[in-house]
């Protein structure tokens, strides 16, 4: 991927199948770019994903990644012209898997993943969605996991989905392949915030400056300890969890967060 650097922003060739923006503030974009084909999850575009991803995760300079699409809809899922072009199991099993790569990709970013989403997100766009730590998205968007509408069970969307909201309006979602809405989605906890097409840009940029405002370090530290413990039973979850906030206490964030807070002033990050 070719970058240029432009008054504090580094952006990613246009024709790219993901395109990367990262501003001096360190907040860095990764943007599907194929609109033609509403962001449909290619090959090549999980390819594209999954490196850029890699190179997020080693880049200490950034604060949070906002996975956007150029174009129409946010995502619609796997391309299936691709998949119906090889009857060859091993190739579709290998799609499958880059794109499981990439899901928890996502989430072991030491950084927050928000999602901004305008149009449509189905089948793995939905699951991107879900597997997002954060999302935003435009009234007029619609989610759903449609595969059961083309015979195809939308198994690896249903790993992200069932962990992001109720287990039977997941599973009638997947079964029935209806679509919900934008206010739906954010009651069901499938998104966090739901504002005009006209505000998406604002509201995610006022939620980017949010968790760029708090401390580099805490927000790393919090977020792998945040997914660690969801998967352990509670005493575990609490024993890691006391273990990492009195691990944390010693760091020089926490001691100026502290500092700060008593002396009534703001605090001045460390990041260490």
């Amino acid at each position: 991927m070719t970058h240029s650097s432009t008054a504090g922003t580094v952006k990613a060739d246009d024709d790219a199948p993901v395109q990367r923006q990262t501003t001096a503030g360190g907040v860095c974009t990764l943007t599907l770019n194929r609109p033609a084909q509403y962001n449909a999850l290619s090959d090549d575009v999980l390819t594209a994903l999954s490196d850029a991803l890699s190179s997020v995760h080693d880049d200490p300079d950034t604060r949070c990644v906002v996975l956007s699409a150029n174009g129409r809809a946010f995502c619609a899922g796997h391309d299936l012209k691709e998949l119906r072009s090889t009857e060859d199991p091993d190739r579709h099993r290998a799609t499958f898997e880059r794109c499981s790569t990439v899901m928890q990709q996502i989430l072991a970013l030491p950084v927050p993943v928000i999602a901004r989403v305008q149009g449509l997100a189905t089948a793995a766009g939905c699951q991107l969605v879900a597997t997002a730590d954060l999302a935003v998205a435009a009234d007029n968007a619609r989610f759903a996991v449609s595969g059961i509408n083309a015979g195809l069970f939308c198994s690896t969307p249903a790993v992200a989905l069932s962990r992001n909201i109720a287990t039977k309006r997941a599973f009638e979602m997947l079964v029935t392949g209806e679509f919900i809405d934008a206010a739906t989605a954010r009651d069901w906890g499938l998104v966090n915030r739901v504002v005009a097409p006209d505000d998406l840009d604002e509201a995610v940029t006022a939620l980017t400056q949010q968790i760029c405002a708090k401390s580099s370090y805490a927000i790393r530290r919090g977020k792998a300890l945040f997914y660690h413990q969801l998967e352990e039973p509670l005493s575990a979850a609490y024993t890691r969890a006391s273990a990492a906030i009195s691990a944390d206490l010693s760091s020089a964030d926490a001691r100026e967060g502290i500092d700060a807070f008593i002396d009534k002033r703001a605090p001045v990050w460390r990041d260490a």
